[in-house]
């Protein structure tokens, strides 16, 4: 169950960014605010729920691995961010790396 609250909180922590970036335009600017407010809330609220039963590293690390990558497709997918080789490359590291943190668990 601790592992099905920690994907969940990473999933959460992709939402925050993407309030943020559309609390830059005017017309979302309260709603983006908003977004990003309740997606850090429930975000931090399953990550604490998390810890309890998953080691404090392996947990960070798994949250912020699926918050950075969720939010670099999500930038490549709806915000037309820049891609390249490399760039995957970074996001395929991040995901290798935390991988790595669960198995040596």
């Amino acid at each position: 169950m601790a592992w099905i609250l920690l994907v969940l909180a990473g999933l959460f922590e992709i939402g925050w960014p993407v309030g943020l970036k559309m609390a830059q335009e005017p017309a979302t600017r309260i709603t983006g605010i908003a977004i990003a407010v309740l997606f850090m809330m429930f975000s931090g609220a399953l990550l604490w729920y998390a810890q309890k039963q998953i080691p404090l590293g392996t947990a960070y690390a798994v949250w912020t691995g699926i918050g950075a990558a969720g939010t670099f497709f999500v930038g490549v997918i709806a915000y037309g961010d820049p891609t390249s080789f490399l760039r995957y490359l970074g996001v395929v590291l991040i995901i290798a790396g935390v991988a790595t943190l669960k198995l040596a668990n």
